[in-house]
């Protein structure tokens, strides 16, 4: 078993290989629920989700508290939804940087990063028709530490955020459907 960045790069292309012939197994569905628990306080939960043709309930659920801090009228019981975002971001971006790099036999010793974004409550609060609701700018930095030279980790960060569900989620607008359960 041939191991880079704590990936097994065997299984990784035995996988991509095994997607080339079945693209039907690439499809998958994940999913969260949901539970308001009082002022911006609530909860996320993960479990369950669809891939590679199957339902998978393999793992336990995973709770998220969800709140704002006091001057956003909250009480700190957990971080909030955009703060979630840039955890999400910071996560996809790592991981699509750290496979792509395994499968091109880089072994990477160590990456750091910071995020970063601006957000202008006036769009949330619906007092400012010409601000945006959600971010306006976000912005990442990375630290790799690696046997390479400056221009091949400059290509690992392009390729984290070229592969990434979560960066290409936000950049290309994906339509969101919001209805009532009834």
């Amino acid at each position: 078993m041939a191991m880079i960045n704590g990936i097994n790069t065997e299984q990784l292309f035995s996988t991509i290989d095994l997607l080339k012939e079945k693209p039907e197994l690439a499809r998958f569905k994940f999913r969260v629920t949901n539970k308001w628990l009082g002022g911006t306080h609530n909860r996320a939960t993960v479990q369950d989700f669809f891939g590679a043709g199957k339902e998978d309930t393999s793992r336990s659920p995973a709770s998220y508290d969800i709140d704002e801090p006091p001057v956003l009228l909250g009480n700190n019981r957990g971080s909030n939804p955009v703060e979630y975002l840039l955890v999400a971001l910071s996560g996809c971006i790592t991981t699509s940087m750290v496979a792509h790099a395994a499968a091109k036999k880089i072994a990477l010793k160590s990456v750091e990063s910071r995020f970063e974004g601006d957000l202008d409550l006036r769009g949330f609060l619906g007092i400012s028709q010409e601000v945006p609701v959600g971010y306006q700018e976000i912005r990442i930095y990375f630290k790799i530490e690696a046997d390479i030279p400056d221009e091949q980790k400059e290509e690992l960060v392009r390729m984290g955020e070229k592969y990434s569900p979560v960066a290409n989620t936000i950049k290309n607008q994906t339509p969101i459907s919001v209805h009532l359960e009834k």
